[in-house]
C-alpha cells in the first residue's frame, strides 16, 4: 500500500488539565469526577450523546451495581443507578433518552466541557509524555494539551497512539462476538413466553430459520409497554478498531435481524406483531484491545477474590466471554465459564490502581473495557458499572497527580484512596 507525507499546523483550541478522549460510561465518570475535584476538563466524543453502549448502542441492561450485599459501584455510579430509577421507574432495564440527559445534567454541573462528533485521530507525544490529543471535527482539526489524558475510547485509541503495548483477543487473535442492538415495538408482554427464548432455537434450527446456529440468546428485554429492547443476535468476526470491519457487521446484522423477526414471531408467543423500530449507532462490541498496565487483573486474582494494597475499588460480574463463533463447542465453553465463574452473594475481587496506569506513559491513564486485565477478567469488568468504578478512580487520580504537580505515579496511594473514600468509593479494606 503506498504511503503520502502529510503533515499540517493545528491550532490548540483547549489548554486543560484533564483530557477525556471518548463520553462512554468510565470517560464521564472520569470527566465529573476530575472537574468536581477542582479540574479544568475537556472531554470529546465521536458520537451525538454521552453513554456509549448504553445510549447510542443501545445496550438494555446495566448488570449488577451491587455484590448482593454491598454496593460496589459506589459513589459516581451510585448517582447515575438513583437518577435512571428515580426518574425512569425503570428497574434494571435502560431508557437511553434519560439516561443521555442524566450524563449531560452531570457534565454541565460538575463544569466539564464536552463536544460531540469529535473523534480522536492522533496523539502527540514525546516519549513517556503525552503533549496533546488531536482531534477532527466538522470545524477542523485541533489539538488539545492537557497535564493528565485519560482514554475512556473503551478500544484503548489514546493510549495506543501514545506509544501503549496491548493484547487483543485469545491466543489466536479471536474476539467475542459484537451485537447490533435493537428496539422493537408491538409486543405484549403479557403473553410473552421469555424463558423459551433459547430453548426454542433448536427447532427453528431444524426449520433453517437462521444462517448461523447461534445458541446464545441474550434475549429481549421490556422498556416500555409494548418496546422491546433487543440484544439479540451476533457479530461472529468483528474487529471493533477495523472500519472495514464494523461496516461490514453492520450490514449483515441488519439482515440478520431479520431472521430474528421470524423467531420471535413464529416460535415464541407475544411477539407475534412486532415490529422493528430501530437498530442502534453504534455495535455492541465487547471486546478489542487490553492495553498492558503495570499490573495485569488476571483470572486468579477472580478465583481468589484478591484484594490488594492500591486497590480503587471491587467488583462482581461473572467472567463473561461470548463466543467467537457460532460452533456449538464454543458455547459450551461459554456455559461452563459463564455458570461457574461466578461469586455467592457478598464476594468481589479487588481492582488495583496499576490496571489504570499503561507501562511506559507517565500522564495517560485507562478506563473501562480497556484497563490493563487478561482475557477473563475483561469478560467480567466490561460491563457498565465497572466501567464506572475505573472511570471514578481514573478522575479521582488525574486529579491527584496534577494536585501534586507530578505524573500518575507520583502520588502515595492512600491519598487516592482517601479522596475516593470521600467521595463515595467502596473501599473496605482501605484504612489510613
Amino acid at each position: 500500500m503506498p504511503n503520502i507525507n502529510y503533515s499540517k499546523s493545528v491550532p490548540i483550541r483547549h489548554n486543560v488539565d484533564v483530557f477525556v478522549a471518548g463520553g462512554g460510561p468510565a470517560g464521564v465518570c472520569a470527566a465529573v469526577t476530575a472537574a468536581r475535584l477542582g479540574n479544568k476538563v475537556f472531554l470529546a466524543e465521536a458520537a451525538g450523546c454521552l453513554g456509549g453502549l448504553g445510549t447510542a448502542g443501545g445496550v438494555p441492561v446495566f448488570m449488577q451495581f451491587t455484590d448482593g450485599v454491598n454496593f460496589l459501584a459506589d459513589g459516581i455510579g451510585r448517582e447515575i443507578h438513583d437518577k435512571n430509577r428515580d426518574l425512569g421507574k425503570i428497574g434494571g432495564c435502560i431508557k437511553a433518552e434519560i439516561l443521555k440527559e442524566i450524563y449531560e445534567d452531570m457534565m454541565k454541573e460538575a463544569g466539564a466541557e464536552f463536544t460531540y462528533f469529535t473523534q480522536l485521530i492522533d496523539v502527540a507525544s514525546g516519549g513517556k509524555y503525552a503533549d496533546a490529543a488531536i482531534l477532527a471535527s466538522k470545524s477542523g482539526i485541533f489539538g488539545v494539551k492537557a497535564k493528565i489524558f485519560i482514554d475512556g475510547t473503551g478500544d484503548g485509541d489514546l493510549a495506543v497512539m501514545a506509544g501503549a503495548a496491548y493484547e487483543k483477543g485469545d491466543a489466536n487473535g479471536n474476539m467475542m462476538a459484537g451485537t447490533l442492538c435493537s428496539i422493537w415495538a408491538g409486543i405484549d408482554w403479557s403473553k410473552t413466553n421469555l424463558d423459551k427464548q433459547e430453548a426454542n432455537l433448536e427447532v427453528a434450527f431444524k426449520d433453517d430459520v437462521f444462517t448461523d446456529k447461534d445458541r446464545h440468546l441474550p434475549g429481549m428485554f421490556k422498556i416500555g409497554e409494548t418496546l422491546g429492547s433487543g440484544n439479540i443476535g451476533h457479530a461472529f468476526g468483528v474487529d471493533g478498531t477495523d472500519e472495514r470491519s464494523l461496516t461490514l457487521a453492520f450490514v449483515e446484522q441488519r439482515k440478520k435481524l431479520k431472521e430474528y423477526e421470524t423467531y420471535y414471531k413464529n416460535y415464541l408467543t407475544g411477539f407475534e406483531k412486532m415490529v422493528l423500530v430501530s437498530t442502534s449507532a453504534l455495535m455492541g462490541i465487547r471486546e478489542t484491545r487490553r492495553i498492558t498496565g503495570d499490573y495485569q487483573l488476571n483470572l486468579e486474582d477472580f478465583k481468589s477474590r484478591a484484594s490488594f494494597d492500591d486497590e480503587i475499588g471491587r467488583y462482581c460480574y461473572p467472567v463473561d466471554i461470548h463466543e467467537s463463533s457460532p460452533d456449538e463447542e464454543d458455547n459450551k465453553i461459554f456455559k461452563e465459564e459463564f455458570y461457574s465463574l461466578r461469586y455467592a452473594g457478598g464476594e468481589s475481587y479487588g481492582i488495583p490502581y496499576r490496571v489504570l496506569t499503561p507501562k511506559g506513559l507517565g500522564n495517560v491513564l485507562v478506563a473501562g473495557r480497556c484497563v490493563s486485565s487478561d482475557r477473563y477478567i475483561q469478560g467480567s469488568i466490561r460491563v457498565m458499572p465497572g466501567c464506572f468504578i475505573t472511570g471514578q478512580a481514573a478522575g479521582a487520580a488525574a486529579s491527584a497527580a496534577i494536585s501534586k504537580n507530578t505524573d500518575t505515579r507520583g502520588f502515595e496511594i492512600k491519598e487516592l484512596q482517601k479522596k475516593l473514600r470521600e467521595i463515595g468509593g467502596y473501599l473496605p479494606n482501605f484504612k489510613e
